[in-house]
């Protein structure tokens, strides 16, 4: 009885959180869940991202993100990724891989096809549980479950927009299983994003950004971010996000140099969470590193 306690317990802590990493800010983010992006921005891009989520709520998710992409020439880019994403008592770390191929499809446009290569590594801290027996053996297994897995993308891109699919995980895997219980099963997500930039000025001076990610995973409800910026002189960025039934969110940006960006979102829980969290902050520094030929030839910002 004690065991089905306890496991019972770590089921409600897995299953109240998301199932990948959360992100507000996904337009900037998309070589986490989409390794066909892999290169797509024509320079090295290193891109570092902290989020706290539903801040005062004990045990609430906390995920760290470091990436980094690059074209190796004109059809060829690799991307590499590391999420830390903690839950209550658990940890997870996902490494990636990533490989893309480009095919130009029109003077202003590609379309990439893109492969994933990862590994998780799920433990749980059993000393972040009000057990009845310390050391209990039971927890001893939840150390260090390595789990591969493999994804693949599609991503249609031009100077102005884009259109993307992808699956960064084909194979279902359970974080915790002891061959009695399979306490949490990490379920497949696919992912459908899309973006494009507007001129609203002949001098093109101010300029509008809407952008869409729709995430789907079997028996949950389908997941649906829409948000709107604008970009102030290609230096500045204000918009809004709206994460249907869950969060209202307020996002700012600026560039402050020719190859560094700042990013920040602030999200307001809009489910009854809102009563006992004071919202979630996420944070973005991104690095691009340009040779003296190379140059980002679009005014977009994903």
């Amino acid at each position: 009885m004690k065991k089905l306690a306890l496991l019972l317990l770590f089921c409600s802590v897995a299953g109240f959180a998301q199932q990948d990493a959360q992100y507000t800010q996904y337009m900037h983010n998309t070589i986490t869940i989409n390794p066909a992006y892999a290169g797509s921005r024509g320079v090295m891009s290193i891109f570092g991202l902290y989020r706290t989520q539903w801040v005062g709520l004990d045990g609430a998710p906390e995920t760290s993100t470091l990436s980094l992409n690059t074209p190796v020439n004109n059809s060829l880019g690799l991307g590499f990724s590391l999420v830390n994403d903690k839950i209550g008592p658990t940890t997870e770390n996902n490494f990636s891989a990533d490989i893309s191929y480009s095919i130009q499809t029109s003077a202003e446009a590609k379309l990439s096809f893109g492969i994933k290569g990862s590994a998780n590594v799920f433990s749980l801290d059993p000393n972040k549980l009000a057990m009845e027996h310390q050391g209990d053996p039971m927890f001893s297994n939840f150390k260090n479950k390595f789990a591969p897995n493999v994804g693949a993308g599609i991503y249609y891109h031009s100077d102005r927009g884009y259109i993307g699919m992808s699956v960064p995980n084909f194979i279902q895997t359970d974080r915790y299983d002891d061959n009695d219980y399979a306490i949490y099963k990490e379920q497949i997500n696919y992912y459908l994003i899309a973006g494009y930039v507007f001129n609203l000025d002949k001098y093109e001076m101010i300029k509008f950004k809407p952008a869409a990610m729709a995430k789907m995973i079997e028996g949950s409800p389908l997941q649906l971010d829409v948000s709107a910026n604008f970009l102030f002189n290609d230096k500045f960025s204000a918009g809004v996000s709206y994460r249907w039934s869950a969060a209202l969110s307020a996002m700012a940006g600026f560039q402050v140099s020719k190859g560094m960006y700042i990013g920040y979102a602030y999200d307001h829980e809009t489910t009854g969470l809102k009563n006992y969290n004071s919202g979630s902050h996420e944070i973005f520094l991104r690095f691009e590193f340009m040779k003296g030929y190379s140059r980002i030839t679009s005014p977009r910002f994903f």
